[in-house]
């Protein structure tokens, strides 16, 4: 394969092969023709990394992106045999969208039945909590209690914690901050009540902050998966096979170790 596109009579052979039933070669390692013309349509794997969640990506010192999500995509890369190239953003918001517009080819992203519509996930690779935050002062310590008339919870603008919350609350109020690192500053600037997030992230603003604290334990599980544009289902059956050997040999541990990244799990084997 050239290693920035693909020829036209490679296109045409590979889309001849997406009308072989069975998809063959699913698994990693023996890649479906079909799976590597719609995980690189471009030549190149475009993977979608999500600054935003500090345990799937971060900036090195250096500022190049690093954390499992880009070890993931690389190690995807390279049992493809196409080049990878690492899209940035700002939020998970602005990967869904990305996604929904087919400017990216693989995203990482948590397991929601609204993204649903747009994309197909695989089996989850990282398990992550959910938590609230709320001033040392405040009478709530359960995270039970927050659903109440008269609460207001801010979280980022569509992450899985908004679109979780949106369908789990019953009389608590929704406010929305730009970004989920945003919460704790957007929580205390408008004297809101409770902020929800990634629980590292929360930690890590109470520890930069002060006069906040975490509730016990955690208001929801997040599934991390890969997942690719809707439709492509040979995408997104040849990842389906290929994340479940990374987690089995330890490659998903040892990059959240690798990383520094506590608090997260592994997912259990499909």
């Amino acid at each position: 394969m050239h290693p920035t596109a693909l020829s036209l009579l490679q296109r045409r052979q590979l889309l001849a092969a997406t009308l072989l039933p069975p998809l063959m070669g699913a698994c990693a390692g023996t890649a479906a023709p079909a799976a590597v013309l719609q995980l690189a349509p471009s030549g190149r794997l475009r993977a979608a990394i999500n600054f935003r969640n500090p345990i799937l990506a971060s900036r090195a010192a250096d500022g190049t992106p690093q954390g499992v999500s880009v070890d993931l995509a690389r190690e995807a890369g390279r049992r493809l045999g196409v080049p990878v190239e690492l899209v940035t953003f700002a939020s998970a918001g602005q990967v869904v969208d990305a996604v929904k517009q087919g400017s990216v080819d693989l995203a990482f992203v948590a397991i929601d039945p609204v993204r649903g519509a747009d994309m197909d996930y695989t089996a989850p690779y990282v398990i992550i909590e959910g938590a609230y935050l709320v001033r040392q002062g405040s009478p709530l310590q359960a995270n039970d209690a927050v659903d109440r008339a008269g609460t207001r919870i801010v979280v980022g603008k569509g992450s899985a914690y908004d679109l979780y919350l949106q369908r789990a609350l019953k009389s608590a109020t929704l406010v929305h901050a730009p970004t989920s690192p945003a919460v704790v500053d957007q929580m205390l600037a408008q004297d809101v009540a409770v902020a929800a997030g990634v629980k590292q992230q929360l930690e890590a603003d109470a520890a930069r902050l002060g006069g906040v604290r975490l509730l016990p334990g955690r208001f929801m599980v997040i599934e991390q998966a890969m997942a690719v544009p809707k439709g492509r289902l040979a995408a997104q059956a040849w990842l389906s096979g290929f994340i479940e050997e990374p987690k089995a040999a330890g490659f998903v541990a040892a990059a959240l170790r690798r990383h520094g990244i506590e608090g997260a799990a592994v997912a259990p084997p499909r």
